[in-house]
């Protein structure tokens, strides 16, 4: 029996999940017991991840490929046909933020999140390499020795592997300077920025299915606007990757984040109902 795309997707999907979902057990009392010190606590802020998630991740497509997700409005099916990692992670962070101010909880939970997040999205990545073309998360045609042919015999950045790299990298130079962040949710933080850093470069060797002013596409605008709202964290977050965390970097007081908290135009054979993530 072979799989389809479609299914291979969802095999990946769904262990990547049940996997994050396993770890973040484990790390959660590792990590940021503070958090955690109740059952009431954790259920609380996993629905509002789990809520936040998945509302973000669907309107992040809506931006991303508004043309597809609406093409025949108001038939429903095609808005629900894809999502983003990107605005799920934003939309978590919402959603935690959102659950734990109606829950008073005033812990730092982010940093619980890291690995379970850091090995999902790989997990993940894998399902969506193997799918190939129609997972829509391939990179534009390249003449690098290492572009990969997903089934149209044009050679393609395997965009899904740059990420897997960058995520395990980024992981573990998190984890080596992690007695330099001082704040609680700090390796969260950490992990924030240099995904939305990532994702906003490498979008720019992604197929673009709607361009927005001046020139980006909706996920790179996601990406710009996380960034802002990290934006007084980056110095501080600098500092402690470069092995300089203590007193003088912590920021002022203020809000503290729950999971603290060739052309790019997009062809014709690359349109579908499920686009990139």
């Amino acid at each position: 029996m072979t799989l389809s795309p479609i299914g291979v997707h969802t095999v990946f999907e769904v262990l990547a999940y049940a996997t994050g979902f396993r770890v973040f057990l484990w790390a959660r009392k590792r990590t940021a017991p503070q958090a955690f010190t109740d059952n009431d606590k954790v259920v609380v802020i996993a629905a509002g991840a789990i809520i936040g998630a998945a509302l973000g991740a669907k309107l992040s497509y809506w931006l991303d490929d508004p043309l597809t997700a609406f093409a025949a409005f108001p038939d429903w099916r095609n808005l629900l046909a894809g999502k983003s990692i990107i605005g799920a992670l934003l939309g978590g962070v919402l959603g935690v933020e959102l659950a734990k101010r109606f829950a008073h909880i005033k812990q730092s939970s982010g940093d619980a999140f890291v690995l379970p997040l850091t090995l999902g999205m790989c997990i993940g990545r894998v399902g969506c390499f193997l799918a190939g073309l129609p997972d829509h998360t391939c990179g534009i045609p390249t003449s690098l020795p290492w572009g990969i042919d997903f089934g149209d015999g044009i050679p393609r950045h395997p965009t899904q592997l740059y990420e897997i790299a960058f995520l395990l990298l980024q992981f573990a130079v998190i984890h080596l300077r992690r007695a330099h962040f001082v704040r609680p949710g700090d390796r969260f933080r950490a992990f924030m920025i240099g995904y939305l850093a990532f994702r906003l470069l490498v979008e720019f060797i992604k197929p673009v299915f709607f361009s927005y002013p001046p020139g980006l596409s909706g996920l790179q605008w996601l990406c710009i606007a996380g960034l802002v709202y990290y934006a007084r964290d980056i110095p501080c977050i600098l500092g402690a990757l470069a092995g300089r965390g203590g007193a003088g970097w912590a920021r002022k007081p203020g809000r503290t984040s729950s999971t603290t908290a060739p052309s790019r135009s997009a062809p014709n054979a690359l349109r579908g109902s499920k686009p990139r993530s």
